[in-house]
């Protein structure tokens, strides 16, 4: 699925100035909300997220990390993770979008620690 319109591969007029025509920087399109092209000049115009999760499970909670939150609550619902496969049926019990790859698993490992786990129950749980 292509969103926006393609660049027509037009001959470029010779207009004033010194600026080089569309064309020379090769073809561009929209796909997913990223541009990209034919050089190197190419940037992402989306956010990428990372969520770290609890999950309520029938003997306690989880906690994990993951950039496909739906994806990994279906694998966690199947039985498919194997450190929550015993522990069915888990629900949802929150989560936290963070943009650094580093921070959101930094937060997670402090979820799990003992403070982390009296700040859950505290404050989130």
């Amino acid at each position: 699925m292509v969103y926006g319109t393609c660049l027509e591969n037009r001959p470029a007029k010779a207009v004033g100035g010194s600026n080089p025509p569309l064309s020379a920087f090769g073809s561009q399109k929209r796909t997913y909300g990223v541009t990209q092209s034919a050089n190197r000049f190419a940037k992402a115009t989306f956010l990428y997220m990372y969520y770290v999760y609890s999950l309520k499970c029938k003997d306690g909670f989880y906690v994990g990390c993951t950039d496909d939150l739906r994806a990994r609550l279906e694998r966690h619902q199947r039985g498919y993770v194997k450190a929550t496969s015993s522990r069915l049926p888990v629900k949802l019990e929150f989560y936290i979008a963070i943009q650094n790859r580093n921070k959101a698993f930094e937060f997670e490992k402090y979820l799990k620690s003992g403070s982390g786990r009296a700040f859950l129950n505290k404050h989130l749980v």
